[in-house]
């Protein structure tokens, strides 16, 4: 039995609020024959889009008076079509020596989102949000305890990593001009909640340039809480993205209060839908659990979690242990480096391969769960 009180939680949301309205569409909602029919629809010349694209995705241009392949005259009308300005930056806050930066981003209809930049000396990571707001009611997130605002569009979300391209690219970060090379859903909301925007975005980002951003699959990481039938859906697409399941304890009693959405899809559906997204896509699924000190730390636990991973077989998955990042007015804690130190211990001596997250941009709120985008 749980020794802790009951936590109280939000209700579980699975689809956005009614009535919202959508925003423009972008040329990163469509794919190319998408983008010319638009021109046409608008009276402009349809080939026009694979130079808009080209200025977008492979030059990064953001001035259109630096467009200067395109007619004069027609310039503002293709921009305004194909790139209608989608969100706006509030405010940019940097740590780690200004090679973490968090920007909190207001969308057309006042909603905010932020997404995460962090550069590391082998690779630069963007984390994206993919909802405004949260509907999975996980009661230590602080982007859960928020709610869900609405879903963001495949434009919004890639527009996110566009921009994080920009500043490297300038040389806006410390260590000289740079280009992004993963993505991680892992900011605000459930990216398996708002599916297809999500898998348009993912499209958008490894589609070849100036289609898209030319990126490689194995470098997308799409993160859930265990949408089952989502999952097996993703496993479908032909995309080889690395899954990461927020799992956070092994056994159903822990899990129903702490992710509630395993009130609906149990730890071995949620575990045997991984297990087959790896048969499927030949890719290593990572285990998200987030240590939170006497809650889901115990050394039973980490024995719980090993078996439940190896009754499916061995070589399929890596655990991925996340320090709780401490979030104002929250009761709980990050586990006792010893506590810590002894679950990575006895995941190690089962065979299952294990790494503590670095817990970038904490003190800007950037880290893991503390996405509140707060003006």
């Amino acid at each position: 039995m749980s020794t802790h009180e009951p936590i109280k939680t939000l209700p579980l949301v699975l689809s956005e609020p009614r009535g919202r309205k959508k925003p423009p569409p972008h040329l990163a909602d469509l794919d190319e024959a998408g983008r010319k029919a638009l021109l046409e629809e608008m009276g402009l010349p349809g080939f026009r889009a694979k130079q808009v694209s080209t200025h977008y995705f492979s030059r990064l241009v953001d001035d259109p008076a630096e467009m200067t392949d395109l007619p004069a005259g027609q310039r503002d009308d293709l921009v305004s079509t194909l790139l209608p300005e989608l969100m706006t930056p509030l405010r940019t806050m940097e740590a780690d020596k200004g090679t973490t930066r968090k920007t909190l981003w207001k969308l057309f209809d006042g909603a905010l989102v932020e997404s995460v930049l962090m550069r590391y000396p082998d690779r630069a990571t963007m984390c994206v949000s993919s909802q405004a707001g949260c509907g999975m009611a996980c009661p230590f997130c602080a982007t859960g305890m928020g709610g869900l605002q609405r879903n963001m569009s495949t434009a919004e979300i890639v527009e996110q990593v566009v921009a994080g391209a920009r500043s490297l690219a300038r040389g806006e970060v410390p260590g000289g001009p740079g280009r992004v090379s993963n993505v991680v859903f892992m900011g605000m909301g459930e990216p398996l909640a708002n599916y297809k925007a999500v898998v348009g975005a993912v499209r958008r980002l490894t589609d070849p340039a100036p289609a898209g951003l030319g990126m490689s699959a194995r470098g997308v990481t799409v993160s859930t809480v265990g949408l089952v039938p989502r999952i097996k859906q993703l496993a479908d697409e032909g995309i080889p993205v690395t899954l990461a399941l927020s799992l956070h304890a092994p056994d159903d009693e822990l899990r129903n209060e702490l992710v509630p959405i395993n009130t609906r899809f149990s730890v071995a559906e949620t575990v045997d839908a991984a297990y087959e997204y790896f048969e499927k896509t030949h890719r290593r699924v990572s285990i998200e659990y987030a240590m939170m000190r006497g809650i889901n730390d115990q050394a039973h636990r980490a024995d719980l979690l090993a078996d439940v991973l190896n009754e499916r077989g061995h070589g399929w998955v890596h655990v991925n242990l996340i320090p709780l990042n401490p979030i104002e007015g929250s009761k709980w804690t990050a586990s006792d480096p010893a506590d810590e130190r002894e679950f990575v211990r006895r995941l190690e001596a089962k065979g299952v391969p294990t790494t503590v997250r670095d817990t970038r941009g904490r003190e800007i709120d950037g880290a893991c769960g503390q996405l509140a985008a707060k003006e």
